[in-house]
């Protein structure tokens, strides 16, 4: 814990200072409030700015959760060819890009050929992940719940294999949050079984892409973000016991960095 409570002082203390933008892809017409859990969570963790580019139809969705959220959109349901190009136009202005949050039916190589194009680190997370094994992952953080990480032991065998093989960070959630680079794998120390219900995984990409988006580097933004993900959420089960929400863990982020 040493390391992380250092890192962690540090981001309390430069709080104020430019704290970065991120821009977040996802959503769907099943799934449209994803993108605002995600951009809620990168606010709460001190980002200046976020961005969040869905689907027209949940456009009114998305940008009707906070005041505090920014949002654009692609034309139709689907994220393809043109809303590629627009996800890379918004990564040049992000710090951090945030892929797959609710991404139903994305074009795969739509997927792939953002995160290749991208300059800025990506977190791809949920439906995203499958397409984009496919990408160049040496810039991305990849954070699958326990039921999303067959694709990769399909294609690599192990989850250690794929951060040797192409680069990448694994945050991957379940009972205990674990952390793979360099084919090494650890365990985070906080957490408690509410953060099973439903959001805190998009609640983990959005701390993750903010941490980033501060000048993080992907396996310490990895392991701060699992552990302040944990910490926020032992803090809300603590006021609302096993009814717990995501907006409750997100609520509860300044308080951990504090």
């Amino acid at each position: 814990m040493g390391r992380l409570q250092r890192t962690l002082s540090n981001v309390s203390e430069e709080s104020g200072a430019d704290n970065g933008r991120v821009a977040v892809v996802g959503g769907s017409i099943d799934y449209p409030n994803q993108p605002a859990v995600v951009g809620r969570a990168a606010l709460r963790t001190g980002s200046d700015h976020v961005r969040a580019l869905v689907a027209e139809p949940i456009y009114d969705v998305v940008a009707g959760h906070s005041v505090n959220l920014l949002a654009s959109y692609y034309a139709g349901e689907r994220f393809g060819e043109d809303a590629h190009e627009q996800t890379v136009n918004a990564a040049a202005w992000a710090d951090a890009l945030v892929i797959g949050p609710g991404l139903v039916d994305a074009e795969p190589d739509a997927v792939c050929e953002t995160i290749d194009e991208v300059s800025v680190p990506v977190v791809v997370d949920a439906l995203a992940i499958e397409p984009a094994l496919e990408a160049d992952l040496s810039n991305a953080v990849l954070t699958p719940s326990a039921s999303e990480d067959d694709p990769i032991y399909e294609s690599y065998g192990s989850l250690e294999a794929i951060t040797e093989e192409t680069g990448a960070v694994i945050t991957l959630t379940g009972d205990i949050d674990e952390i793979i680079a360099d084919g090494t794998r650890q365990q985070n120390e906080t957490g408690t079984s509410a953060l099973t219900v439903a959001g805190t995984g998009d609640t983990l990409a959005g701390i993750t892409a903010s941490l980033l988006g501060q000048g993080m580097d992907r396996e310490a933004a990895a392991e701060l973000g699992a552990w302040i993900l944990g910490k926020s959420g032992e803090l809300a089960t603590a006021e609302y016991g096993p009814g717990v929400l995501a907006t409750d863990v997100i609520d509860r982020i300044p308080d951990t960095i504090r």
